[in-house]
Formats: structure tokens, sequence, C-alpha cells
């Protein structure tokens, strides 16, 4: 298991690659963690692979975590039929100790650049190498690139369709957007292998936000976070109402534990959804005097209300749908940062 010191913030010692067109096949590595994603799986593998002939160069492993379903017999079917393809075993189950397994099991001293690919997205042809390039053009260690939900029924198409909004993601650059420049936090697509070594890779203990946690000591480090416009990714948000709550609440566990763990506050746009729990809690208090009905009466018909101009802006039929799913992802979020920060495993821990 990787340690996490404080790296040498010397770069002489590192990789010299700075040029885009000296990019090789055999320098990219790409890690995938599953875990029970027989429904993606598929789509994602092939649409790394494309039809780029120099993807048959690029090494891909998928890190399983333990699946009872079918992943592992599609992966290892889809490797048997293109031999850059490997499928080794994530016994931490996290996507955070997939990833490192991926860079401790198979990275060789011919991987300059690792590459973070998720099962639940499809990529544009060469993506890794997209990814490889804009690292190397740049005087960054990480890479970060925009995401377009989508979806393929009608709750999954509005959590897609508001996900990409202010009301969804409080306005984070990378969802819904085209733009590059240095940023805070994003996506991860992509790192100077040597140097996410030298971090320690990512800390296993986040089962959520362990990129916004890696993303933290990059930049305590004195290194850079590059969002590039050349290449995004379509990523599909969960298909039903307790799998987003699950997937929401967790993150909403991860923000909190990165905040306890480097005495970081929370943005602004991270502290209003973080009082929807308190709010709707609140609401309780109805039996006594009506008006504590009125928080939350505000925070439904914002959601709501926000879905439905949408929905009439936009010409989009999923406008109130969106707003519900808006309101299951605030609520979510809330819920799993105030069950951590309320934790006495979490106080006990923050003391020590």
């Amino acid at each position: 298991m990787y340690s996490f010191a404080r790296p040498d913030p010397h770069r002489a010692s590192a990789p010299q690659i700075t040029r885009a067109e000296q990019i090789a096949p055999e320098s990219v590595i790409v890690a995938v963690p599953v875990v029970n994603e027989e429904a993606h799986v598929a789509a994602c593998l092939r649409s790394l692979l494309g039809e780029c002939e120099a993807m048959r160069r690029v090494r891909i492993v998928v890190a399983d975590g333990g699946s009872h379903d079918r992943t592992r017999e599609i992966v290892e079917n889809l490797a048997a039929g293109a031999g850059n393809i490997q499928l080794i075993d994530n016994p931490g189950r996290l996507q955070s100790s997939g990833v490192n397994r991926v860079v401790e099991q198979c990275a060789g001293p011919e991987h300059a650049y690792l590459v973070r690919c998720d099962a639940h997205a499809v990529y544009r042809a060469g993506y890794p190498l997209a990814v490889a390039s804009s690292l190397a053009a740049r005087d960054s260690e990480a890479l970060v690139v925009p995401m377009d939900a989508k979806g393929a029924g009608c709750f999954q198409r509005a959590a897609a369709w508001v996900a990409d909004t202010r009301l969804g993601s409080g306005g984070s650059l990378h969802r819904g957007g085209r733009v590059s420049g240095y940023v805070d936090h994003g996506h991860h697509a992509g790192f100077r292998l040597h140097w996410f070594r030298k971090l320690g890779g990512y800390d296993e203990s986040f089962s959520h936000n362990e990129d916004a946690e890696l993303d933290y000591r990059l930049r305590a480090a004195g290194y850079r976070i590059w969002m590039t416009d050349k290449t995004f990714m379509v990523y599909y948000p969960r298909a039903s109402v307790p799998a987003l709550f699950r997937q929401y609440l967790g993150y909403g566990r991860g923000r909190a534990r990165n905040i306890l763990k480097h005495r970081a506050m929370p943005k602004i746009r991270q502290m209003i959804p973080l009082m929807v729990l308190p709010v709707v809690a609140g609401a309780s208090l109805a039996v006594l005097n009506l008006t504590a009905l009125i928080p939350a009466g505000l925070w439904v018909a914002v959601c709501l209300g926000y879905g439905v101009w949408l929905a009439v802006d936009q010409r989009n039929p999923y406008g109130p749908l969106a707003g519900f799913s808006a309101m299951v992802m605030h609520l979510a979020w809330s819920t799993g940062f105030w069950l951590q920060i309320l934790d006495p495993r979490t106080r006990e821990a923050s003391a020590s």
C-alpha cells in the first residue's frame, strides 16, 4: 500500500516529456476500476478501443473489486479478442484502491502516463492518447476533463440533465461545459505517473471523493491541475432513486472526510446544499408551528420550479422530474455530510 508522504517538489527527477508529438501509445496505461458493472463495462471498453489502431498498443487494466454479476466474464471475453486488455483483482473493492492496484501491479518503466476511466462512461476515440498528449503539452501533473451526463430511461435522463446545471452541480466547471484552464478540482482523467507515485496515489480509506482529496494534496505540494477542452467524457448517472441517493450519500460523506482530514473550509456552492438536511428535519417542527414548513417548502419550490423553467426554456419534457432528481441529490449529499461529521468515530480519528 502506498504511503502518503509529502512529495519532493523538485522536478528534475521526473521523466522529461514535454511535447505532445513524443507521446507513444506504449507510454500510457489505463486503469478502469469496476464492481458489478455488467450493464456498462463492455460499452466503456469498446469506446476506449474504438477504431484507433494506436489504442491497440495502450495497456488497459480492469481492476475488479469482487463482482458477482457477469462483469468479469464480459471483460475476459473482450480481453480474449484484444491483447491489450488485462483483468486483475482489487481486494479493496473501492475505486481508489483499484487505481492504486493497477499502478502497483501493472505499471512498468515504459509507462509515463496514467489515465483513469470510469466504467459508467463512454469515451471518444483515442481518449487516453488525447489525455496523455494534453498532459505532455502542459506544465501540469494532473489533467481533468469536462463531463457530459447522459441517460437512457426517464429518471436517468432527468438526473443527467440536472447534473449538468447549477442546481445539480453548483456550477462545477467540469460539468456540462467546454473550457480550458488551471483548476482546483475536476473529474480525474490522467496523471504523470511519476507524480502520482510521488503523491502516494489515492487515499484508500476514501470510498468517495478520493479525487478531491488527492487534488488537495497535489495543490498543497505546489503542483497544478489542467482542465482541457480538447476531449471529454460521457457519463451515465444512476438510473433509480435509491441508487442515486446512495451515490450522493457517499459523495457527502467523502466531502466531509476531506474537509476534516485537511481542515479545509467548504466552498459556498458546497455549503448551500449541506443545509438541506437541517431544513428538511426542521419541517418536523410544524406540529408546533406551521412556519417551520417554510424553509423546506422554499427548497422544494426552487428545485421543482427550476425544473419546470428549464423544461419550458429548453423544451425538455424531463424538467419537472429533473427538479425532483436534484432534490434527491441535495438531500442525499447533505445527509451523508452530516452523518460523517456527527459520527463519533470520525471525531476520534480527527482528534488523534
